[in-house]
């Protein structure tokens, strides 16, 4: 199968996005098919090793984030390449981002296939503005991809119809793996773990304070916050207790170390999250989870069977879970086994096929239709 995958986002910056993209090529590839990916870049000759770029990014601020995207007019450029892939599958990722995946909407005669994977609870400002220009290019989608129902909820608010809800994936053997802890935790206290960015949907401060309430109810108790970005601000909010270790900037090999040494798991991120990778991640490396009750986590996790789910912004309840799981070492490990089992399901490997299969299913009604058509052309012949 040829398959081409397309970005709109600067294929030099690290994202979800781009990274999903990765992993299905090498998927798809090791199976035997034919990738190309297309995407902007900001460094044209060090992605041109990954990718055929399209048109240099810019910065646009897009419902409280930056993306960076091309608004460079390369219509000339994609159609060019489509003749020369003559694709059977065209796969764009966030489809009514500008401006290059309506570019390949327009020349397209594969089957398009786009992926959606944001998610808002109060809605997508960009959508909103945009829904009258933007439908005609929706209508050219043949099949359509939410990462979560929570990702469904927010396209189908303004494009309604019928999404495929197929998830992002994880490295599970990655994180499922042996790997030595880390010999600094290994003192005899209970590790408990947050993985994340210093960004205020994280949850982090909820954790601090809950980790507050739990160390007057349990002397045995270390907070451990690993993430990439500047974490000064908690730190020196934090500096009269040593029990809390921050470690910034942590190398993607040396994450699962993290994981050996911790025994719980918080994510207590408020809201506006189609999945959580982070909390995949850490089921996967057998850690007991305690995370908000939002909807991007609820769908992965059940309650008391896979981890344990507590209101969103409220320290008390995250203080109390936690506490509970520190008391409580056989439900504990009943947790770790239970989520693992569940994470297993959001392997790469699982995620791909998965991917794949829909593509089949696609081409095989648009073969059907197509047998349809030219059989209704030779019984009733135009003049």
């Amino acid at each position: 199968m040829r398959i081409a995958l397309v970005s709109p986002y600067d294929w030099c910056v690290p994202g979800g996005v781009n990274a999903h993209i990765t992993h299905l090529a090498g998927r798809f590839r090791a199976w035997g098919h034919e990738v190309t990916i297309f995407a902007p870049a900001s460094d044209p000759v060090a992605a041109a090793e990954e990718c055929v770029v399209m048109g240099k990014p810019y910065s646009l601020r897009v419902s409280g984030s930056v993306a960076r995207i091309s608004f460079a007019w390369k219509s000339p450029d994609v159609k060019a390449a489509l003749a020369e892939g003559n694709f059977d599958v065209v796969h764009l990722h966030e489809p009514l981002m500008p401006l290059l995946p309506y570019h390949f909407l327009r020349y397209s005669s594969a089957a398009n296939i786009g992926t959606f994977h944001a998610a808002k609870e109060g809605g997508n400002r960009f959508y909103g503005y945009t829904t009258p220009i933007t439908r005609p290019w929706f209508r050219k989608l043949d099949g359509k991809i939410a990462v979560s129902p929570a990702a469904a909820r927010l396209v189908h608010r303004y494009f309604p119809g019928y999404f495929n809800i197929i998830p992002n994936g994880i490295e599970y053997e990655h994180f499922a793996a042996p790997h030595e802890p880390l010999p600094e935790f290994m003192d005899g206290r209970c590790n408990v773990l947050f993985v994340g960015r210093p960004e205020q949907r994280k949850g982090l401060k909820y954790l601090l304070r809950a980790y507050l309430i739990l160390r007057e109810q349990a002397d045995n108790v270390r907070l451990v916050v690993v993430g990439a970005g500047d974490f000064s601000r908690y730190q020196a909010l934090m500096e009269p207790f040593p029990d809390v270790v921050f470690r910034s900037n942590v190398p993607y090999e040396e994450l699962p170390r993290y994981h050996r040494s911790a025994h719980i798991f918080c994510s207590p991120n408020t809201g506006n999250e189609s999945q959580g990778i982070a909390l995949l991640e850490a089921m996967a490396a057998g850690v007991a989870v305690v995370a908000s009750n939002i909807e991007g986590f609820a769908t992965m996790i059940t309650n008391e069977t896979e981890g344990l789910l507590v209101p969103p912004r409220d320290d008390e309840a995250l203080a109390a879970a936690v506490l509970r799981l520190v008391d409580d070492e056989p439900f504990r490990r009943a947790l770790q086994q239970a989520g693992q089992r569940q994470a297993a399901h959001y392997s790469w490997d699982n995620v791909a096929h998965r991917v794949l299969s829909y593509y089949e299913r696609l081409l095989y009604e648009r073969r059907q239709v197509a047998e349809v058509r030219a059989r209704r052309r030779q019984a009733f012949p135009g003049p």
